[in-house]
């Protein structure tokens, strides 16, 4: 025990030096934290010491400290050269490259996870977190997951990232004011910091005017000075979107039961599965609920659909790939949902990616859409975009494939597909004239 008390009680000293800007965090009180910076401000490098100074100075047993990027190949890119650097003078400590983790003398723990595969971190528990990127990640990371397993010790969180629209950075859980960006300012609960390039003087100003010569004024003012109302680089419908907002076309729409409900889905197996309920009122349609769920059987989506949903359904409309018989039961998942009672099934024909984009860009100015009850497929046809190619420094030109596939995939069936009849014009009689 003696031993293990010269090793708590030995002073450490961490190659690093805060900026200025950055010191407020360090000394913060609030069990919360939101950080939206600009690039190459050095959120990550001084978050990363935040998780090695609370690893050290934790006096729980066993301490457990988590850097979380959106994907596993990120934290290892980005971060885990900074946490070996910044440990690397810390007596005993232990680097295991396989699972990106340092332990300390003390017992403490530092490990990386990428968000992609969340439920990985499920039955886990964390005395702090640092969320990098939390735009990019699945909504569902923080409170189905993160937040559970801080529960127990009481452990701290900080989301940093840089603005990506209106997003999950900005606002976690859809709209609640008590976690939203501005709501977080007001709460004594959150620690909140603003760095923009124009305030914080890291970047020279001849270069931010040669950022400005290349970059679009949407790009600039996201990138550098923070905007959360800029639009999503690379975004295929953040315009529409946009205009659809701005038009309050995202608003609360009523269910009529008198008309039909059509259905779009994209069938996942491992991923998840997304369907999109909408009806069709003249020339408008109205994009009326959004269900989305994970490594769930047919069974139980179809469950859900006949006796937890109210609608009388015109067809449903599934992905060309639905009628591929499986080794297993030698039954297509067409074949499958058509037993459990899911009829009239339609299957999308095999279209390119661009067609089915192009679609959607035509069809979402005709929409309305429930704002409540869409709200994550709102998210996903938001942030869903091009895949950026960090060796070609361009836009691939197949989408990313992340949490916003699904439902962008749904709502790309749907666009292809959603042609219901005409309603029958009345009928015309001939005028009498009565003595």
């Amino acid at each position: 025990m003696g031993r293990h008390e010269r090793i708590e009680r030995r002073q450490v000293v961490i190659p690093y030096v805060p900026r200025p800007q950055f010191l407020p965090y360090h000394n913060r009180t609030e069990r919360w934290a939101w950080i939206a910076a600009h690039r190459r401000f050095g959120k990550t490098v001084g978050c990363i010491n935040d998780l090695i100074r609370g690893a050290l100075t934790c006096t729980k047993p066993n301490p457990r400290f988590a850097y979380i990027a959106p994907l596993y190949t990120q934290a290892k890119d980005i971060a885990w050269t900074y946490v070996k650097h910044f440990t690397a003078d810390i007596p005993g400590v232990l680097h295991h490259e396989s699972e990106l983790r340092a332990d300390l003398p003390n017992g403490g723990r530092v490990r990386l996870y990428g968000a992609e595969n969340y439920d990985r971190m499920r039955g886990v528990y964390f005395d702090g977190v640092i969320l990098d990127e939390y735009a990019d990640m699945d909504p569902r990371v923080w409170p189905e997951v993160i937040r559970p397993a801080l529960s127990d010790r009481k452990g701290w969180a900080t989301f940093i990232g840089t603005p990506k629209g209106r997003n999950g950075f900005y606002e976690l859980g859809y709209g609640n004011p008590e976690t939203n960006w501005e709501g977080a300012h007001k709460s004594p609960e959150w620690f909140t910091l603003t760095l923009k390039a124009s305030e914080t003087g890291i970047l020279a100003d001849s270069e931010l005017d040669d950022a400005r010569k290349i970059m679009t004024p949407e790009q600039y003012e996201q990138e550098y000075e923070c905007s959360f109302d800029a639009a999503i680089i690379g975004a295929y419908y953040g315009r529409e979107i946009a205009d659809l907002d701005r038009q309050t076309r995202i608003r609360s729409v009523p269910w009529e039961p008198s008309l039909p409900v059509y259905t779009a889905w994209d069938l996942g197996l491992d991923d998840a599965t997304a369907i999109w309920f909408v009806q069709a009122a003249g020339s408008e349609i109205r994009v009326i609920d959004y269900y989305e769920t994970n490594n769930t059987s047919l069974t139980e989506v179809s469950r859900v659909l006949r006796n937890d949903k109210p609608y009388s359904y015109g067809e449903h409309y599934l992905p060309h790939d639905a009628e591929i018989r499986e080794l297993m039961t030698a039954k297509s998942r067409k074949e499958s949902l058509e037993a459990l009672g899911i009829r009239p099934i339609s299957i999308a024909t095999r279209q390119s990616v661009e067609e089915g984009i192009n679609a959607v860009r035509q069809m979402l100015p005709k929409c309305v859409i429930d704002a409540d009850k869409c709200g994550r497929g709102i998210e996903a046809l938001k942030q869903y975009r091009r895949e950026w190619d960090e060796k070609l420094k361009t836009f691939k030109k197949a989408p990313l494939h992340d949490w916003t596939s699904h439902g962008a995939d749904a709502f790309r069936y749907l666009a292809m597909m959603f042609a219901p009849k005409a309603a029958p014009k009345p009928i015309s009689y001939p005028k009498r004239r009565y003595a």
